[in-house]
């Protein structure tokens, strides 16, 4: 994997507040994106019985 050296590694550099809005949009449409990959799939099971 490439070393980008121009991105200093430093806390105090991190927008934390950025990253757990990010981080809670992420889980948020995964949790949903899962709960309707659950719904097609079981209204697909009923439709072909």
């Amino acid at each position: 994997m490439a070393v980008n050296d121009d991105v200093p590694m430093n806390p105090e550099y991190m927008d934390y507040a950025e990253h757990e809005r990010t981080y809670g949009g992420f889980i948020f449409f995964t949790k949903w994106g899962v709960v309707a990959v659950v719904c097609i799939v079981v209204l697909l099971a009923f439709v072909t019985l």
